[in-house]
């Protein structure tokens, strides 16, 4: 259903072809756009005289006028938006109310968006030229300059980060000039504005994200600096910077700072941009240029002529203007939304190949004729990659793959990928290796094996073996059994397998109410038509962004690892120095957070203050010089806490008292970060 088809607030009328439509002090002419909670419309002032004669009206969708985010985001909006006055910055003319329903009026800018004209130059086979390049980049980059440095009434820095600085949000006049637009996500880090809105979700077009953004992590005005070194990336390449097979790869790319694209067109760029793009897009946001003027200021031996610049980007505005319209809107379908109603009331989905999709497309189970004699299946696709995934199939057994007649799973291309990689030394494999660490799961053994791996950025392989019985996790699930394997790259958690199918992905998602189990059943139908990959099913079917199937792959992989802690008997061996498999997600996980979680898992509650009450007078002492140092600065504030407190021996019950004086920090918490400092061997307790 399209946005014009809803029905109108408070009986106001949201005119499409009727004619002018009157609406607080302004004429609306003609709709020009539909966002996903707004729509603009070119409208002029009912006042004959007032100017100017031309500009942009937005106004909520209709089912937001009634909902208190929908209004509050779109009043943080108008009140950022109109906070920051500059000729790179798009115009606000005012705000107010029609009714109930908000609205703001804006410059309207004659002319295109970036995103137009890339798309006109890229249907073209041409480039923009690098000296328009720049000169977009640094009009952008004054553009934020402003957002970032604006004050409030009282003289207050407000904090703004813009949070989605995209082609489509850079307008592009016929007279040649750069405005930036659009504060529908952008926040405020001002305590009023925080109290009012700093916790709307991220939103921002995920090809322009920063790294930060992409793994969940706090950010600030970097992020915006990063993405308009994206935007110029995207310029001067003719192409997006980051590409990959699907919008995961993408996010991966984003993540990981992969900018091959720019090295490998690094000798047609101008001499020294490439130096001054890597560090504008460097993973880390305090290896970046701290401030868009500085930014602007690195490209500006670039910029020879900002005025021929201007004149040439003038051009091609008119040219994009005269080109056949191939933008126009189209209605596009409520997919996610068909998809849940359909998943709930059982009906086929009314997709163009639903037929295809669901009543038509019935794959042929597979059978399985393991190593050992045993006959499996038939099961249908989704059944048959869990078994392959929890180990119940492996490299060697025969499977008669939908009716293509018995052949070594390894062979199947669309089965093999499934598979665990051979490694040098894996004892899951049947080769024989000697383990450099082994003992019986615990608490004690795991920090100490995952502590040697952090101090000597290790990469290996670590093999656990569960309790046999069946058992309920804290997070509410049965267990039965289990094995995992555990794969570090640099003293980094690289990937997690697991046999155990609560701990697939579509379980996990099930199990966090990202997804019904309805949702997910069909998803398992479908799955074929994805090649077996769960994250790219729900996002392609609409149930799931690709930003939250990330974070959700990358939270798995945490999850499984600290599940762990909670196992009360098993068997783990270490082998070092280890290849990891090549996986399409690496976890790329730092390891300290994940020891305090796994702690907190072993030991809920207030389980550590029963555990240490015996032991509330013995001394605390740092480690003798020569022990082996972590970094401090990676680790929660319990840690850093206690380490400033024993900078002498202390009893814990000192300890305790000093570390949570005046802080969040709490005794359970500083119970849990000795333990782990002691396995650390950063403090003793005698």
């Amino acid at each position: 259903m399209s946005s014009g088809e809803n029905p109108p607030p408070r009986g106001i009328p949201r005119p499409l072809s009727g004619g002018p439509v009157r609406f607080g002090p302004y004429w609306l002419d003609a709709r020009l756009a539909v966002g996903g909670t707004a729509e603009v419309y070119v409208a002029r002032p009912q006042d004959p005289n007032a100017q100017p004669r031309k500009l942009i009206v937005k106004r909520l969708l209709p089912h937001f006028v009634a909902d208190p985010d929908g209004r509050t985001m779109f009043e943080r909006e108008a009140a950022l938006h109109a906070a920051v006055h500059h000729a790179n910055v798009v115009q606000v003319y005012g705000s107010g109310m029609e009714g109930d329903e908000p609205w703001l009026a804006m410059e309207l800018v004659d002319g295109c968006d970036l995103y137009r004209l890339l798309r006109r130059m890229t249907g073209n086979n041409r480039k923009l030229a690098t000296g328009i390049s720049i000169h977009v980049a640094r009009e952008v980059l004054r553009a934020l300059d402003s957002v970032h440095t604006a004050r409030d009434a009282a003289g207050q820095p407000m904090g703004i980060v813009h949070r989605d600085v995209t082609p489509s949000n850079i307008y592009l006049s016929t007279d040649g000039l750069v405005k930036l637009g659009d504060f529908g996500i952008a926040r405020s880090t001002s305590r009023a504005t925080m109290r009012s809105g700093g916790t709307a979700m991220l939103k921002g077009k995920f090809a322009y994200l920063a790294p930060e953004q992409v793994a969940g992590e706090p950010f600030d005005h970097r992020a915006d600096l990063f993405a308009a070194a994206v935007v110029l990336s995207e310029m001067l390449l003719g192409k997006p910077l980051f590409a990959g097979s699907g919008q995961l790869a993408v996010l991966l790319a984003i993540r990981d700072c992969r900018i091959d694209a720019l090295r490998e067109a690094r000798a047609s760029l101008p001499k020294g941009i490439f130096e001054v793009l890597e560090r504008a897009l460097s993973r880390d946001p305090a290896a970046r240029f701290q401030a868009a003027a500085e930014f602007s200021q690195a490209l500006g031996a670039f910029d020879a002529n900002a005025s021929v610049s201007r004149n040439e980007l003038s051009a091609l505005v008119r040219w994009v203007q005269t080109a056949p319209s191939t933008d126009a809107m189209v209605a596009v379908r409520e997919s996610a939304g068909q998809i849940r109603a359909a998943v709930a009331a059982r009906e086929p989905i009314e997709t163009p190949d639903s037929r295809e999709i669901t009543g038509e497309y019935a794959p042929i189970p597979s059978s399985v004729v393991t190593q050992g004699g045993s006959r499996l299946g038939p099961w249908p696709f989704a059944r048959l990659v869990e078994a392959i995934a929890t180990g119940q199939v492996q490299r060697g057994d025969m499977v008669d793959y939908m009716g293509r007649g018995l052949a070594p799973i390894e062979a199947i291309e669309e089965l093999a990928r499934f598979l665990p990689a051979l490694t040098a030394t894996t004892n899951r494999m049947g080769t024989v290796g000697t383990p450099d660490f082994v003992d019986d799961v615990s608490t004690t053994a795991l920090l100490t094996v995952l502590l040697r791996v952090i101090a000597s950025e290790a990469s290996g392989v670590l093999f656990t073996e569960g309790p046999t019985e069946s058992r309920r996790s804290p997070r509410g699930d049965v267990q039965e059994g289990g094995r995992k394997d555990l794969y570090f790259v640099s003293g980094r958690l690289h990937h997690v397998s697991s046999n155990n199918a609560s701990e697939l992905l579509g379980e996990f998602l099930v199990r966090r109410e990202v997804i019904s189990r309805d949702e997910l059943d069909f998803s398992l139908a479908v799955l074929p038509r994805y090649g077996g990959r769960m994250g790219d099913t729900l996002i392609s079917l609409g149930l799931v962004s690709s930003l939250d199937i990330f974070r959700a792959i990358r939270d798995q992989g945490r999850d499984r690892l600290v599940d762990l802690f909670t196992w009360r008997s098993g068997r783990l061996s270490f082998y070092a120095d280890q290849t990891a498999p090549h996986v399409e997600f690496p976890l790329d996980l730092d390891l300290v957070p994940l020891l305090f979680a796994g702690a907190e898992a072993a030991m809920p509650g207030d389980a550590p203050v029963e555990a240490w009450r015996p032991r509330l007078d013995a001394k605390v002492s740092p480690c003798a010089v020569g022990k082996p140092k972590l970094r401090v600065a990676a680790w929660p504030p319990a840690a850093k806490r206690v380490l400033d407190v024993v900078d002498a021996p202390k009893k814990v019950r000192e300890v305790l008292a000093a570390a949570t004086q005046g802080s969040a920090v709490t005794v359970n918490d500083v119970l849990r970060a000795l333990d782990i400092l002691v396995a650390a061997e950063l403090l003793t307790v005698a």
